[in-house]
């Protein structure tokens, strides 16, 4: 489905339709007749921003191989107390 265009007015009077529209495909928000906003579904804007997997769906990959994983030491994390 192509993009969908509507005023920032009718966006205000009506966000049930813009939110249904935006289910199949992005609503272009207009103000003065120049695109101003994109409304997105959630999926679609996770598709869009490369949204990075959360440490339990990176572990629990079936598909990919176990990796070496040796992190940096933190160092000093406390500092002795100042009597």
């Amino acid at each position: 489905m192509p993009p969908t265009s509507m005023s920032s007015r009718e966006f205000h009077q009506d966000v049930s339709r813009a939110e249904s529209v935006a289910n199949a495909g992005p609503v272009f928000i207009t103000e003065r007749g120049r695109p101003a906003y994109v409304l997105l579904s959630f999926e679609d804007y996770r598709k869009l921003a490369g949204d990075p997997l959360t440490l339990g769906e990176a572990l629990a990959q079936p598909d990919v191989p176990d990796f070496e994983f040796a992190p940096p030491r933190a160092g000093r994390l406390y500092r002795p107390a100042d009597l």
